[in-house]
């Protein structure tokens, strides 16, 4: 057998996002997703958790599709007994920045304190350059989340990540936050000021931090509530017209 060698994460989001094609304004192209499976009997649990999460502003996008067993994404059938939920990953909104020409750094992911709907600091953070498994995935198995809580009173722990920019593209960043919040796209934590650290997280000399909602929070908060939950995140590439909104269900 071939000796096939390691992959971090930062070079999988570098190969994903040189890859991406999706044109926010014709709402067009292809976008890294995150797929889960749940249950079949948890299903309209797992909607319910969703359409909270959205109101809460826990979501990186309106965009999901809630597929039954037998059905297949990208040549991946979900299996009997289980319900698939397909999600769109925030690492999207680096390849939109890698297309504009802006250096793109992914730092890491890990967990987020909230108080009162305010992201204040990163409490625990796997950087990219030194796993090969997704750092959300691992915070979510080991059972630290508290986005229930978030929805309930405003204050807990969400899963999210941190990259950095050149401070020369600020203002190309935040038109690319511009349009990707008129199509839904949301999620933005924080964007922190040039040579200044974000949530805790150091950012390098001449660079801004710019912090994520992690693609699958929902899913977190359907484990907290006592229900099993397989979680793959930046599982591959999807047209994003084959992902439904969360008004269809």
């Amino acid at each position: 057998m071939d000796n096939v060698p390691l992959k971090f994460v930062n070079h999988k989001i570098e190969e994903n996002a040189t890859k991406v094609t999706y044109r926010p304004a014709e709402n067009t192209g292809t976008v890294i997703y995150n797929l889960s499976l749940i249950d079949s009997a948890d299903y309209e649990f797992a909607v319910g958790i969703f359409r909270e999460a959205f109101r809460a502003g826990l979501v990186v996008s309106d965009r999901v599709s809630f597929l039954k067993e037998g059905d297949e994404i990208e040549s991946y059938k979900i299996p009997e007994g289980k319900t698939g939920i397909c999600t769109i990953c925030s690492m999207t909104l680096d390849s939109l920045l890698l297309r504009k020409g802006i250096p793109i750094n992914p730092i890491g992911g890990g967990m987020v304190e909230i108080e009162n709907m305010v992201p204040r600091r990163f409490t625990a953070m796997l950087k990219y350059e030194y796993t090969t498994i997704d750092p959300i995935s691992v915070m979510i198995s080991q059972g630290n989340t508290k986005v229930n809580e978030v929805i309930k009173n405003g204050n807990g722990s969400i899963t999210g990540n941190i990259r950095e920019f050149h401070m020369e593209a600020e203002s190309t960043v935040f038109g690319v936050i511009e349009e990707l919040n008129s199509s839904g796209f949301t999620g933005v934590l924080d964007v922190g000021a040039p040579n200044t650290s974000l949530l805790g997280v150091p950012v390098t000399p001449n660079y801004q931090g710019f912090a994520m909602i992690g693609g699958t929070n929902p899913v977190a908060a359907i484990i907290e509530s006592g229900r099993s939950a397989e979680v793959r995140s930046m599982k591959g590439l999807i047209d994003i017209g084959k992902i439904n909104y969360l008004s269809d269900y």
